[in-house]
């Protein structure tokens, strides 16, 4: 009879115990926005045990003990909000502003350690690319964007990120491009083609500078570029971008094929998003004519993608949904010049079809991405991100080609809040599959497994370390695996002193490509080569970076950096006697992929960015970037190069100094922009250009002084859904030349019309 009264008086205990604890407890709730729009992701907490996130629509919840207690609301890119409150009654509603940081502080990136991260507090080299930016001198595709980050230039669309390529004619790429995480690039020349990636629903770039290959694989090994797309917000929005432009005359009027008429540019960017209930609809357009400055090298293209977003209300944190793009483009396309006078913007062969070396094509691309993407409040996420793209290539030379990329990717990541410690890994399995007349029917296997993790010490030491294993082959050939690591770290010195360091392998399989190839470009041949193989490498880099603010009008970053790139096996095109002597073309010479031997980078790299409010309504921003590099074969052979591809040990076409400069004046409705690019004397290139390309020895001799090229803005906000602009590309008409023959386009006027509804 006592213990069953005990047992009671201890079970009624209990209750009252819980009930009195209850109602001394609050639920206290609320939204989380940045004046405008709900920021998700938002950590709220009052220490570690009493802490939650906010969703995907800015809310959060929490069951706070009653009393006067500190509230803190962090999130990446904001001012953190810390305040008072005196909890009473059962429930409590508390919304909170997040005041974003100045611009120049504010950029947070994600392919660093794929997750978000301030760009100060990265252990790598990094820029970023706003949609702003695009927009303001109406790029018609990201290569041109790309080429006014400091670092790097663009080739003939194959892009270099401090000299860690050269240019290889469109086959392999040590520079790996990302849509959302994910490879862009070709399953048969592993190459990217810049037009087809969804500008009009671009909501950052982020680009790492150097070796990438441990957490993105083979293509990695020069760097990163991950163009990430947006989603809606909690406004619909659609934005309409017309531009119309015309080709100037060229400095040379004897080059100037086109006499009386007028070539013409024209293009639009369409983009809405909107939230349906729970699903998020972003659809996007865009289309451009292009007469073109070269003889036959037109373009006419079009483009749609969707992209479609489901978050699941009964699983709090879980999506899926599924990415489209589509792009048909029409053209003509040439490698060679006919010579350096009249003939500088005209084919090899003129325009005859019998001798022409034009190429007219008809390209389709497109990719189905699907994906399902779970984030607790826990700081656990799991992904799955896959990507089906094929590429279609049609021309008139007998070189079409079909090929597939299949590509899946599950991501599993913790993030331990109370050690300041997140913890990555995932696996990838990627086959490509090639149908061609340029190189057979190809296939090729790859699988990988990774990890990373990242940490940081006394809120002023960042550490990150990783490494990957992957495993390549051809279809009938053993595989090859290569086990890959990299680290760094990140130590705030000062209150706004960032000094980092890092080093990381790389490497890259050779394309389908590069190893089978077989075609002509006007006499010359590129020949297959079987038994090339792959590249590795590694890069290092020290640096400092320093923010700084004057008052509230003055706010701005300087960075230096010293790096070196160390390629084994590195892999180029190189000219030789590879073919048949009595029946190919000029006795069998002509180009093919081979390993070099070993090479080494060394450079240096210095940032600047200054943001001005002068007054409320007149802010000014200016800054730049100069980078130099010395390239060079590290087992050069003077005997072997006097009957090689080049004459001297610097590798090829290379620019040793380069600079970007870039200035805005902001005054009420009233916006002008200045962007400069500086290469200086590309050195060295294959010699048979010299040698077998009319004009190009003489040329060169001309122009060796380097180019500097100015693109200019001139915009005015009608209303405020309505921008007019004015936009001159190459404003000073300044006639330069990117590869050999290649002379690059006149200066362009162009008309803008924006639209934001």
């Amino acid at each position: 009879m006592f213990l069953k009264i005990n047992i009671t008086l201890t079970f009624l205990f209990i209750i009252l115990t819980v009930k009195m604890a209850a109602a001394q407890s609050t639920t206290v709730s609320g939204l989380v926005t940045d004046g405008k729009e709900p920021i998700p992701g938002v950590t709220v907490f009052i220490d570690d045990k009493n802490a939650t996130s906010t969703d995907a629509e800015g809310k959060y919840k929490l069951e706070l003990p009653q009393g006067k207690t500190i509230i803190h609301a962090r999130s990446l890119g904001y001012a953190e909000v810390i305040k008072e409150l005196n909890i009473t009654g059962s429930t409590l509603k508390f919304d909170i502003v997040l005041i974003p940081l100045s611009t120049q502080l504010s950029s947070v990136v994600v392919s660093a350690g794929k997750f978000e991260q301030k760009l100060e507090d990265v252990t790598v080299s990094m820029s970023t690319i706003k949609p702003g930016v695009i927009e303001k001198f109406s790029d018609n595709s990201i290569e041109s964007a790309i080429a006014n980050v400091t670092g790097i230039n663009v080739n003939d669309g194959q892009a270099n990120i401090r000299g860690g390529s050269g240019f290889s004619y469109g086959a392999g790429s040590r520079v790996l491009v990302l849509v959302d995480d994910m490879p862009m690039m070709s399953a048969d020349a592993n190459d990217v083609k810049w037009s087809f990636l969804p500008i009009e629903n671009m909501e950052q770039i982020e680009i790492i500078k150097g070796a990438s290959s441990a957490l993105y694989g083979s293509s990695a090994m020069n760097g990163v570029i991950n163009f990430r797309t947006g989603y809606a917000k909690s406004e619909p929005v659609t934005h309409i971008t017309q531009y119309t432009g015309i080709y100037d005359s060229p400095a040379r009027k004897e080059i100037k094929w086109w006499g009386k008429n007028t070539q013409m540019m024209t293009g639009a960017n369409m983009f809405h998003a909107q939230k349906l209930g729970n699903w998020d609809i972003v659809i996007g357009g865009h289309y451009f004519l292009d007469e073109g400055f070269r003889k036959g090298e037109t373009e006419k293209r079009a483009r749609a993608n969707l992209n479609l977003r489901y978050r699941f209300k009964k699983i709090e944190g879980l999506s899926a949904g599924v990415n489209l793009n589509y792009m048909e483009t029409f053209g003509g396309l040439f490698i060679i010049w006919n010579d350096d006078t009249t003939g500088t913007y005209i084919p090899s062969g003129g325009m005859n079809d019998s001798t022409t070396t034009l190429s007219i094509y008809h390209t389709k691309r497109f990719n189905v991405d699907p994906f399902v993407t779970y984030v607790g409040k826990n700081g656990f996420s799991a992904k799955w991100r896959s990507r089906f793209f094929r590429t279609a290539n049609f021309n008139n030379t007998d070189q079409q080609a079909f090929a597939d990329l299949l590509y899946s990717e599950v991501q599993v990541q913790k993030r331990f809040e109370e050690w300041n410690l997140t913890v990555t890994g995932g696996g990838v399995i990627s086959d490509g599959s090639v149908i061609s007349d340029l190189y057979g029917s190809r296939k090729t296997y790859n699988k990988a497994i990774y990890a990373q993790i990242d940490k940081k010490f006394f809120d002023r030491l960042n550490i990150s370390a990783g490494g990957r294993w992957e495993q390549f082959r051809f279809r009938y050939s053993e595989p090859e695996s290569k086990p890959v690591f990299r680290a760094g770290a990140n130590l705030r010195i000062h209150k706004a002193t960032y000094m980092r360091a890092s080093i990381g392998q790389g490497y890259r399989f050779p394309s389908i490509a590069e190893k089978y190839v077989r075609t002509r470009v006007g006499s010359i041949v590129i020949y297959p080569n079987d038994s090339v193989h792959s590249e590795t490498g590694w890069t290092a880099e020290a640096g400092i970076r320093q923010l700084f603010k004057f008052g509230k009008r003055v706010s701005g970053y300087v960075d230096a950096s010293v790096f070196r790139s160390s390629y084994k096996d590195m892999l180029e095109f190189a000219f030789g006697q590879y073919g048949d002597l009595f029946n190919d073309p000029l006795f069998g010479l002509g180009f093919k992929s081979v390993n070099i031997g070993n090479t080494r980078i060394d450079g240096m790299e210095y940032e600047l960015g200054l943001q001005i409010s002068v007054l409320n309504n007149l802010n000014v921003n200016f800054g730049g970037g100069y980078t130099y590099i010395d390239p060079r074969m590290s087992d050069f052979d003077s005997l072997k190069a006097a009957t090689g591809t080049v004459s001297f040990n610097f590798l090829k076409y290379r620019y040793r100094n380069m600079f970007k400069g870039f200035a805005s004046v902001d005054y009420g409705r009233i916006s002008v922009s200045l962007n400069c690019r500086y290469n200086s004397f590309m050195e060295n290139i294959d010699k048979v250009f010299n040698e077998l390309i009319p004009g190009i020895k003489d040329y060169r001799s001309e122009h060796q002084k380097g180019d500097w090229v100015y693109d200019a803005n001139l915009s005015y906000k009608v209303r405020n859904y309505l921008t007019v602009s004015v936009i001159s590309r190459n404003l000073f008409n300044h006639e330069y030349m990117g590869i050999p023959s290649q002379v690059e386009a006149p200066r362009m006027w162009l008309l803008q019309i924006g639209v934001v509804l």
